[in-house]
């Protein structure tokens, strides 16, 4: 099963447009930065962004559809079925949507560059339906194997793959309905980097770090041990 792989926020590591926006301002809001950043990345809430960059509402809204085609390109091995990939979309949209992350204070480093720490909780969607899933594909495997054992044809490839994919939706999208569950607080420090030209920008790992903790991937990554 495919999963994400931090590409999220990624995406728009530089951030168009605001190096040179941010150039020429003798003031430079770290903790507004960051929380622009964060808003139109998971939320799709691109007033904050527009204001600070200068960039134009399609370029804004671009950012979160871009990031969206990242996570289902990361997410899928196969070539799922049209209606099943846009259930799929839909679902990924909602509950990134849900994130739940709180810029704290900025402090000013050297060279007039900050670090800002970024508190989050968890999403335990993958975490919670694991196991569920998990009984769902030894249930379908036994069905599988009764039927060949009963003089059934053995499913194609594509086709168990696809209903895999099916039940895992149908896991998820139970999950979502019924109210997403948040783990403990992770507290991230992010670096905002001043550049030679006087611009600002974020490391991929700080991106990566604050991506990962959005969305608790632990058991699955614990399977794949």
């Amino acid at each position: 099963m495919g999963r994400r792989k931090g590409t999220w926020i990624q995406m728009f590591v530089l951030m168009i447009g605001m190096a040179a926006i941010l150039s020429g301002c003798t003031t430079f809001d770290a903790c507004a930065y960051m929380q622009a950043i964060l808003d139109v990345s998971y939320k799709n809430q691109t007033e904050n962004y527009m204001e600070i960059t200068g960039v134009t509402q399609e370029e804004a809204d671009a950012i979160f559809r871009k990031n969206l085609d990242a996570t289902m390109h990361e997410f899928s091995t196969t070539e799922l079925p049209e209606d099943l990939e846009e259930d799929y979309r839909a679902l990924f949209e909602n509950t990134v949507k849900q994130v739940r992350y709180t810029v704290g204070e900025a402090a000013e480093e050297e060279n007039h560059s900050y670090t800002v720490e970024v508190a989050v909780e968890p999403i335990l969607l993958f975490d919670d339906t694991y196991e569920e899933f998990q009984d769902k594909t030894e249930e379908y495997a036994s069905e599988i194997s009764n039927n060949v054992m009963n003089g059934e044809e053995m499913p194609s490839d594509d086709e168990i793959q696809n209903q895999v994919y099916k039940t895992y939706y149908e896991v998820l999208e139970a999950g979502l309905n019924k109210g997403l569950t948040y783990g403990d607080v992770k507290k991230i420090v992010v670096h905002i980097n001043r550049t030679e030209d006087g611009s600002y920008e974020i490391p991929d790992e700080d991106l990566r770090a604050i991506d990962q903790a959005m969305i608790s991937q632990e058991k699955l990554m614990t399977a794949k041990k």
